[in-house]
C-alpha cells in the first residue's frame, strides 16, 4: 500500500493544484472581460436596430461593424419592436 498510495495521492494533489490555478486564471480573465465589456446606451441600441431595419447592409455586416454578435442584435430588435407594439396598443 505504501508506494502506490504515495504515487497516486501526490498525483491527484498535483492535478488539483493545476485545476485550482486554471480556475483562478479563468476567473481573472472573466472578470477582466466583464469589466472591459462595452455597455451600450438605449440610444445606441436603437440606432443599431434602426440601421438594421433600413436594410442598407446585411445584419451580419452591421454586427461586424458594431462589434456585436448577431444574437444580440436580434434580441435588441425584438425588445424594440415589442416596446413599440405595446405603446401602439396602449394608445
Amino acid at each position: 500500500m505504501g508506494f502506490w498510495f504515495i504515487v497516486t495521492h501526490s498525483r491527484s494533489e498535483d492535478e488539483s493544484k493545476t485545476n485550482n490555478q486554471r480556475t483562478k486564471g479563468e476567473k481573472i480573465i472573466k472578470d477582466i472581460h466583464r469589466a472591459t465589456r462595452k455597455q451600450y446606451s438605449a440610444e445606441e441600441k436603437i440606432r443599431i436596430v434602426l440601421d438594421g431595419l433600413r436594410d442598407v447592409e446585411s445584419i451580419a455586416e452591421l454586427c461586424r461593424q458594431e462589434g456585436i454578435a448577431q444574437s444580440i442584435y436580434y434580441k435588441w430588435s425584438k425588445e424594440f419592436l415589442e416596446a413599440g407594439s405595446s405603446i401602439c396598443l396602449s394608445a
